[in-house]
């Protein structure tokens, strides 16, 4: 009996602790809400906050949606229909007659959300906690935020939040008045690189009319000078990393585009107007095997590209061979002739694409382990649907090459476009190797769509945009080869994306077409002379 007894006063105990454990909010916290001084509701946002469970989020996130209300007798409380929950106690009762809702203003609603983004440091979930931190890095410090900030840093595991918080916590306290406190924030800065620190390390350094430093402290103004040019640094490093990535992955794109222009103009010498139509065609065919997959397999929706992939080049190859069996077959020798009505089938291709998907573009989603990207140097975001458009580009270039170089079909084209009379005379069938011919350079441009669907919206302009920079690429590298074209889309590239921040994208283009134009009338060839009989 005196065992069953003792088993009863514990567990009498245990639920008053918990009872009391529940009532995590105190009343004296809560009641400041419901006055009328802007400045002690803001303190009690902050206290309630640094509560941390999920009591202290409801409080604030029902405050936020207006759903926090007063009873006649100053409780606290929190309105869902018909019931009303205390969070000083941790009840839930009837709603009493007389309850008045708590007016939320500007100010009040940005203390609640900074309040709540801080709260989201502490939950159990690292993806939470980890946007959460990076949103907070990403804009302004609210005050309210500072002391969540710091029992979060305390209680972090995780390497990678920890030092966002660490930087986070030495920039509320640029603030403090402590000079020592801010020193010490200053130095811990210089590892970050991140630009929006500039600001606020400048403005301590900035003078005022009498020659006075916002920045009373001569050594806190040392340390933020050599902060400052350790950040500058930082940022210039990735700054010219991001425009060689950034540059790598335009030129590969360029390169898909030109690559079967180099092909069919370069080693044909037929100037296809159409080809940035085959590019759309092989797009919209992804867009189709998308649609298909989402419809009929949307277990396998992520793989999707390797069934768009061949469906793309050999639609694209069937319409090259299609344009080349009935039209450019008859204008071979005739250059105006040919980029006249190529000119046209590019007319007719855009608008049976807008006949049958309609003019507006549509939208072809990246496979799910080609969404997000990879951090580097703390701020630099390399996507992986644009790495992955590089590795597609290397694919492609080895492909074409070891076709043109080791089969028996790039030995026939090979030798048609050097000297296509003997190799008639040999029984090489001229006629069917151009049809071949073509129809390989315009697969290789359904490919190219297929990679510029990973990248934008797909619409029946969109072959317009690169049909220009093709040219261009081929042009440069010389034509009919393709080493090259290599070289010359990936320089174009580089080129573009180093001008860009510099002139704006308009002048750089520009500027890049003045080059061009310049380089041409020096060196005609391009980078790479042909060699052998074609040249004649």
């Amino acid at each position: 009996m005196a065992y069953t007894f003792k088993t009863f006063c514990a567990a009498a105990a245990l639920c008053l602790h918990a009872v009391v454990a529940h009532a995590a909010i105190d009343a004296a916290l809560l009641a400041p809400l419901a006055g009328d001084d802007p400045e002690a509701r803001i303190d009690a946002v902050a206290h309630i906050a640094l509560a941390a469970n999920e009591d202290a989020r409801k409080v604030l996130q029902a405050l936020k949606d207006e759903a926090l209300y007063t009873a006649p007798d100053g409780t606290i409380l929190i309105i869902e229909g018909d019931k009303a929950y205390q969070p000083a106690t941790g009840q839930t009762i009837a709603v009493p007659d007389g309850v008045d809702g708590i007016v939320v203003n500007n100010r009040l609603r940005g203390a609640l959300d900074g309040a709540l983004s801080g709260l989201a440091l502490l939950s159990p979930d690292r993806a939470i906690r980890h946007a959460a931190a990076t949103q907070i890095q990403n804009t302004a410090i609210d005050p309210a935020q500072a002391p969540l900030i710091r029992k979060a840093l305390s209680i972090e595991s995780d390497p990678a939040i920890k030092a966002i918080l660490a930087v986070l916590v030495a920039t509320a306290d640029l603030h403090s008045p402590d000079a020592v406190l801010r020193k010490a924030a200053v130095i811990a800065l210089a590892d970050s690189g991140n630009a929006a620190l500039r600001a606020p390390l400048q403005a301590m350094l900035a003078q005022d009319a009498n020659g006075g430093y916002a920045e009373a402290d001569a050594g806190v103004r040392v340390a933020a000078a050599a902060t400052l040019r350790e950040i500058d640094s930082r940022i210039t490093r990735t700054e010219i990393i991001g425009n060689l990535f950034y540059g790598v992955s335009l030129g590969s794109v360029l390169l898909l585009a030109a690559l079967g222009l180099a092909i069919t103009f370069g080693l044909m010498g037929i100037i296809n107007m159409a080809h940035g139509e085959l590019l759309m065609i092989g797009a919209y065919t992804t867009y189709v095997c998308q649609s298909l997959f989402r419809q009929y397999l949307p277990g396998a929706l992520d793989w999707y590209l390797a069934a768009a992939l061949p469906a793309a080049f050999l639609v694209a190859f069937a319409v090259g061979v299609a344009l080349e069996r009935s039209v450019i077959r008859w204008l071979y020798g005739r250059p105006l002739e040919t980029l006249l009505a190529t000119w046209g089938i590019s007319l007719m291709l855009m608008q049976l694409v807008r006949t049958v998907f309609g003019a507006q573009n549509v939208e072809v989603a990246n496979p799910s382990w080609m969404s997000g990207g990879v951090t580097v140097l703390g701020s630099l975001v390399l996507s992986y649907n644009r790495i992955a458009i590089i590795f597609f580009a290397i694919v492609v270039v080895a492909a074409v090459w070891l076709i043109l170089n080791k089969t028996r079909l790039g030995l026939f084209v090979r030798a048609v476009m050097q000297n296509r009379r003997m190799a008639d005379c040999v029984g090489v069938p001229t006629g069917r190797i151009d049809m071949m011919t073509f129809g390989l350079g315009s697969g290789i441009a359904g490919l190219g769509g297929v990679a510029l669907s990973q990248l934008g919206n797909v619409g029946p302009d969109l072959g317009q945009v690169y049909i220009v920079d093709s040219f261009m690429v081929v042009v440069l590298g010389g034509v009919g080869q393709l080493a090259g074209t290599v070289i010359a889309a990936l320089g174009l590239g580089e080129v573009s994306k180093f001008l860009e921040p510099l002139a704006g994208a308009v002048m750089a283009k520009i500027c890049i077409l003045v080059f061009i134009i310049v380089f041409i009338q020096r060196r005609p060839q391009g980078l790479f002379a042909m060699k052998g009989r074609s040249v004649e």
